[in-house]
């Protein structure tokens, strides 16, 4: 039982070794133990401390990319409009283009069409009267061949001649 219920000279050195090992700890340890715990304790605040830091520029960094993204879709907005207006216009240019130049051709082909006419026109007259001069030419050469037939012609034409 002496196991169980230790003797007072043993619970006195007992004693004796825990205030020797207190002392010595005290002296020589505790300082550097509680400097070390206060340095860690401060390395964690400063951690602490620096990722709240670094959450806050990620959270402006998140809202500056944010806004950056939103003026982004603005321009792009902006210049698909403008890109829009551009074509509306050229599209718009171009079709005026087309129709003057489709009545200047329809014009042109007027003018044209009005001047060979009027050169055919001229060429018909010209050969119509070419023809009557040969067909009367012919008649008359028909017609006058005898002597007595020359004479009738020409009393025929003193006649109807007005006098004055």
């Amino acid at each position: 039982m002496q196991l169980v219920t230790p003797d007072i000279g043993l619970l006195f050195w007992m004693l004796v070794s825990f205030l020797i090992v207190f002392f010595l700890l005290k002296k020589f340890a505790w300082k550097v133990i509680l400097n070390m715990l206060h340095e860690r304790e401060y390395n964690i605040e400063q951690a602490l401390k620096a990722a709240d830091k670094a959450r806050d520029e990620m959270e402006k960094l998140q809202a500056n990319n944010e806004r950056i993204l939103n003026e982004a879709r603005a321009e792009r907005e902006n210049i698909f409009r403008e890109a829009q207006n551009v074509k509306e216009k050229i599209v718009g240019e171009a079709r005026e283009q087309a129709i003057k130049e489709k009545e200047k051709i329809m014009n042109d082909a007027r003018v044209s069409i009005e001047a060979e006419k009027n050169v055919a026109l001229r060429e018909i007259r010209n050969t119509a009267a070419e023809l009557s001069v040969q067909i009367a030419e012919k008649l008359l050469r028909r017609e006058l061949s005898n002597g007595q037939k020359q004479k009738e012609l020409v009393e025929q034409m003193i006649k109807e001649m007005p006098v004055n």
